[in-house]
């Protein structure tokens, strides 16, 4: 369900569309992408410490991304979105990448 709200936020802010439901699902696409991608990487923590450190690292992300746009003075809602989505995505598959497969964690130890 939140996949599909996440997504339901994205399309809405990409395609302009006037909707009461376009604030609060752009802002919960705008925190759950990212702070998925950065609780993939956590894999080692708690649950709850996890949540914490995916919900403030998205946070922080957001503000570096805004920030970046307003300083090369490209803001646009658009831009956000795009980049949100690019840098989620780009984190999320070097996390799918850099997996081990097929190995146990005591035989990675022993080679």
């Amino acid at each position: 369900m939140a996949v599909v709200v996440a997504t339901t936020g994205a399309v809405l802010a990409l395609a302009d569309a006037d909707s009461p439901v376009r604030g609060p699902f752009t802002l919960f696409f705008l925190l759950a992408a990212p702070g998925t991608a950065i609780g993939a990487t956590l894999r080692g923590l708690e649950p709850f410490g996890r949540a914490v450190a995916s919900i403030a690292g998205a946070v922080a992300l957001n503000l570096l991304v805004a920030q970046g746009m307003l300083a090369t003075h490209s803001w646009s809602v658009r831009g956000g979105i795009v980049a949100m989505t690019a840098i989620s995505s780009l984190v999320l598959l070097l996390v799918l990448v850099r997996r081990p497969r097929g190995r146990t964690e005591r035989r990675r130890r022993t080679f």
